[in-house]
């Protein structure tokens, strides 16, 4: 396999993306690989504790796989108007490198999912299917809050506000991300190191603060795209009653991996200590779409 880089992305939202490239002779369609808020690509790369990365497990099965950071993010430029990067800026900055590389498969983690479902809407074409790693809802499904700063019942943090980057410390990782009983736990530091700040209008569009998420205006333009919801039993924002109506509403497959015997997963799928058994799984989803 052989690695690059290219930039793409809009105008006014350039975004870096790894390249791992498949044998040559290799024709899957290629992977985009999306992460979610604080984060950057590398969690797509390899695990904090030195083993094999989803993107070069994927392009061993053939895929040329494309790691995007967001605008702002890991190796993608930012820009004095941070505060204001939104998640439709995102999305149409991935919507861009869609186009640029042709029809993908977009593989979406936590806040990436919103963006993933919209791209599906607004660039279907250049779509092919979708998974979602403990993926956001759509604003159709997340109930609008108030304005002001505030706490929802559960104790998560929901209002950021929109004068300076947001931040998280290491309790809120652990408490959120590295939970689980499998996340490599010798490996916390250099994990938490690779978490950086982000858009506060992004967080409060995550919570649909004053209603201001990311609504899917036709969401029947979804309908016969493969679309698979996947979730563990230690992810504290993403139970099975929570993901189960999500994969309903779009039509998805919803794996709940204790339903697979699958047990101790949190948030970060594709970094835990059974990250490969994990990808066998969605690559399994892929062959029964014949992707």
């Amino acid at each position: 396999m052989t690695r690059n880089y290219l930039y793409s992305g809009t105008a006014e939202h350039p975004v870096y993306a790894d390249i791992v490239a498949a044998q040559p002779g290799a024709h899957k369609p290629p992977i985009v690989m999306v992460h979610g808020g604080f984060h950057n690509g590398t969690a797509y790369l390899a695990t904090p504790d030195g083993r094999e990365g989803w993107a070069p497990l994927f392009a061993r099965r053939g895929h040329d796989v494309y790691v995007m950071d967001w605008p702002g993010h890991g190796r993608s430029p930012s820009s004095a108007a941070f505060n204001e990067l939104s998640t439709v800026d995102v999305g149409r900055s991935l919507g861009a490198l869609l186009q640029e590389i042709g029809p993908a498969i977009v593989f979406a983690h936590s806040a990436g999912g919103p963006i993933a479902w919209w791209v599906a809407e607004n660039f279907r074409e250049y779509v092919v299917a979708v998974v979602g790693l403990a993926p956001g809802a759509p604003a159709n499904l997340v109930p609008a809050l108030a304005t002001e700063p505030a706490a929802d019942p559960g104790g998560h943090a929901i209002y950021a506000p929109t004068d300076r980057p947001a931040f998280v410390d290491r309790a809120f990782i652990r408490k959120f991300w590295a939970n689980s009983p499998r996340f490599p736990q010798q490996a916390f530091e250099a994990y938490a190191r690779s978490i950086g700040p982000e858009s506060p209008r992004i967080l409060n569009e995550r919570f649909n603060i004053g209603a201001s998420g990311l609504y899917l205006q036709h969401p029947e333009r979804l309908a016969g795209l493969p679309m698979l919801v996947l979730t563990g039993d230690h992810d504290p924002r993403h139970p099975k009653d929570t993901d189960g109506p999500l994969a309903a509403f779009l039509g998805a497959d919803f794996v709940w991996l204790p339903d697979r015997g699958i047990l101790g997963n949190g948030h970060m799928l594709m970094i835990e200590d059974n990250s490969a058994q994990i990808a066998a799984l969605v690559a399994h989803w892929l062959e029964e779409q014949g992707i």
